[in-house]
């Protein structure tokens, strides 16, 4: 938040005043009436009209030449040094011919004109309009023309070593000279407003202005009566106070949170605008200054902003909450007494992107604290921050989140978030920072941690008898967030796994999918994700008699016939194997009955290859055997048959490495057809892993019709009650 709080604070810090005849000027990045209107006698349309660039060079140094001739008291050099400025100045509205403007050697004229010429002569007294004709005026027009040169960062230095700072800081202090002269208010307001530009963003510009000796007088004109000097000289505090300690520490001394904190009070919206600017400018990054701006009674002002016409000021109001949020947990619960949560929450709706931005902020710094976070949730704040989750900004999604994380804390807001469909936004959205990721992340495992007691029972009721789309989103939150020890009380034995095969097997394609993925991750919670690792104990004592006796005729007791070829075998091994084939040598089978007693002994194995016999005799002799993807699917046959089930098991292994999606349904068909458990299993699984996939292909309705009954006998099986919980 600290890169977010630097690019709000630069927002109506540089002034970038117009004037023109009519209209006069206007301060942009500031409020629209932050400007006086002001009307000049004198019109330079004639001058705009035609600029070509060489045309526009011999009308600046036209002018700069008035300026620098006219420098005295003299009637006549006044009033041509007062259009100069103006000519000058109303040139410097359009900044692509700031340069030229620059260029054609207007910035030393200028300074020279913001002193006074030095006093007449006696002989020139009574040479017309009087000893000091246009007094302040000349001064004025070239502030306000440097201001205009200032908005351009490359020409702020230039200015300032032509000596222009001091000279700035002397025009503030005429208004000692007459505090209600018109002319003395409208000098005072230009040199504020060009120090204002000179400083921004120029932090050895601004220890210069301090330096100079301008911060006092800068203080002690917000108390003026002229309310666009009050608003010009708060404006260059608050370019003052950025990023700058020292000047912070300036300008508090100079005793001006006092008068800042009335000003918040003001009807003129950009006078309140302006002041808490400043004021948001001095706590940055000061906790001391935050402090004694809270003591000095700035906290009911500031909530009372929130309310205001003015969004410009309603967002700085925010933004400030936020940051008096950070001081203490004291001062969070006093801002919601006060009554910030509802103006709060009603910016969050806002059309205004920053409005809802600086809301979202200040509601996360609040909702880091206990005490406030209910009272959010209960004043409809929920809602509105799920839905800035959306938000294509990164700022805006991460203060939202922020807020989020910390609302999740209270277990009493557990149930809301899951009512609303808090737990599907937090883990459907697409956030765009890796500090979002990590706060949403967060926030999940905090919900998480806090399904148990009454907040399960709770949601439990409420899948009971709740509406049918919260029973839905309860179900669905839970698969995800419950521990692996409530599965079966909250999907068997309250019926959660119907609801979540409704879900797979409706015919909305969104339910289908948050189905599936519930399901998934059940599973997932219930370790049953991997295949078998190992065969189920044997219905006989396994006896291994080791590779070498795999088609061995010593000590052999019986032969085979496969494929016309003999394959040795020995009884003890294949009666402890199978009970398959304990039923062959107790009359299941007969011997083929050849001519020699010696073929007595044989039985034929018919519709097995050789090869896929051999490996099923070499795991009777040895309990192992490598399963590749050529033999897989008719050793699985095999096995099947013979009711070898640690054969059976590898083969499905072997088969399951190689599901994919344009094989999945002649999978789930070859488990069906040899009884093949753990396979079956892994399609179920695949297909719910895989669903989004498997939506897009032809037939994939059909299939998932075929699996639910499989689904439940699946989950009925891997959500076995614990014998341990059971006892307890």
């Amino acid at each position: 938040m600290e890169a977010e709080h630097q690019r709000q604070r630069r927002k109506g810090q540089k002034r970038k005043l117009e004037e023109d005849g009519s209209n006069g000027a206007v301060a942009a990045d500031a409020s629209p009436s932050s400007m006086e209107v002001e009307t000049e006698e004198i019109g330079v349309e004639e001058i705009c009209c035609h600029r070509s660039h060489q045309s526009l060079a011999r009308e600046v140094r036209a002018q700069v030449e008035v300026l620098e001739r006219a420098f005295s008291w003299r009637l006549v050099d006044r009033t041509a040094a007062k259009r100069a400025t103006h000519v000058l100045a109303e040139l410097a509205k359009n900044e692509d011919v700031v340069n030229a403007i620059v260029e054609g050697g207007a910035v030393p004229a200028l300074v020279k004109h913001l002193q006074e010429p030095p006093p007449l002569l006696v002989r020139d007294v009574g040479s017309g309009g009087g000893d000091r004709p246009f007094e302040h005026e000349v001064e004025k027009g070239s502030a306000f023309a440097l201001g205009l040169l200032a908005v351009k960062p490359e020409h702020q230095q230039l200015i300032v070593d032509a000596g222009a700072l001091p000279l700035l800081v002397n025009l503030l202090k005429r208004h000692k000279k007459g505090s209600n002269c018109r002319a003395v208010n409208g000098v005072v307001r230009r040199a504020a407003d060009a120090i204002t530009n000179l400083a921004h963003e120029n932090s050895n510009i601004k220890t210069y202005v301090r330096y100079e000796g301008g911060i006092p007088p800068l203080v002690q004109l917000l108390e003026s009566t002229d309310l666009k000097v009050q608003r010009a000289v708060a404006g260059a505090l608050r370019t003052l106070a950025f990023k700058n300690d020292s000047n912070k520490n300036q300008i508090v001394e100079c005793k001006a949170l006092p008068t800042l904190i009335l000003m918040l009070c003001s009807e003129d919206p950009a006078i309140h605008y302006e002041a808490v600017g400043v004021i948001g400018n001095l706590v940055h990054s000061s906790p001391n200054i935050k402090k004694e701006v809270l003591t000095e009674g700035a906290l009911q002002p500031v909530i009372g902003l929130l309310s205001s016409c003015c969004t410009e000021s309603q967002r700085e109001a925010a933004l400030l909450l936020g940051q008096f949020a950070s001081a203490d947990s004291e001062c969070k619960v006093h801002i919601v007494q006060r009554g910030a949560l509802r103006p709060l929450i009603e910016m969050l709706q806002s059309l205004d992107f920053q409005l809802k931005e600086m809301s979202a902020f200040a509601l996360g710094r609040l909702a880091q604290d206990s005490h406030n976070q209910a009272g959010i949730v209960f004043n409809g704040g929920l809602v509105p921050l799920l839905k800035l989750l959306d938000s294509k900004n990164g700022s805006l999604q991460h203060n939202a989140a922020f807020a989020l994380y910390g609302i999740a804390e209270n277990e009493d807001n557990v149930v809301d978030f899951v009512k609303v469909g808090g737990v599907q936004r937090l883990q459907d959205g697409e956030f765009i920072v890796q500090a979002t990721k990590d706060c949403i992340a967060k926030t999940l495992k905090r919900l998480e941690e806090k399904i148990n007691g009454r907040v399960l029972r709770h949601l439990l009721y409420l899948m009971r008898v709740g509406e049918k789309s919260f029973q839905r989103r309860v179900a669905l939150a839970l698969a995800h967030l419950c521990p692996p020890e409530e599965q079966r009380r909250i999907f068997i034995d309250n019926n959660g796994m119907d609801i979540l095969l409704e879900l797979v097997g409706s015919t909305n394609l969104k339910q289908q999918q948050d189905g599936s993925f519930a399901l998934y991750k059940m599973a997932n919670k219930a370790k049953m994700l991997s295949s078998v690792d190992a065969a189920p104990p044997s219905p006989t004592p396994q006896v291994y008699l080791g590779e070498q006796y795999v088609n061995n005729s010593t000590l052999s007791d019986v032969t085979f016939l496969v494929e016309g070829k003999c394959f040795f075998a020995h009884r003890i091994a294949l009666l402890a194997s199978s009970d398959a084939f304990r039923a062959m040598f107790d009359g299941g089978y007969r011997v083929i009955k050849e001519a020699s007693e010696k073929d007595a002994r044989d039985i034929e194995i018919p519709n097995i290859r050789w090869e896929i016999f051999e490996l099923m005799m070499r795991f009777i002799y040895t309990g192992s055997v490598e399963v590749t993807n050529m033999v897989a699917q008719d050793l699985l046959r095999a096995a099947d048959q013979y009711l070898l089930e640690g054969l059976k098991r590898l083969c499905e292994y072997s088969i399951a490495q190689d599901i994919s999606i344009d094989n999945i349904s002649s999978m789930y068909e070859l488990s069906e057809a040899f009884n093949a458990m753990s396979l079956r299993q892994n399609c179920i699984l695949f297909i719910l892993e895989q669903f989004d996939k498997l939506s897009i292909v032809p037939g994939y309705c059909h299939l998932i019709q075929r699996i639910i009954p499989d689904i439940r006998s699946y989950f009925d099986k891997a959500l076995k009650p614990n014998p341990s919980i059971t006892q307890s």
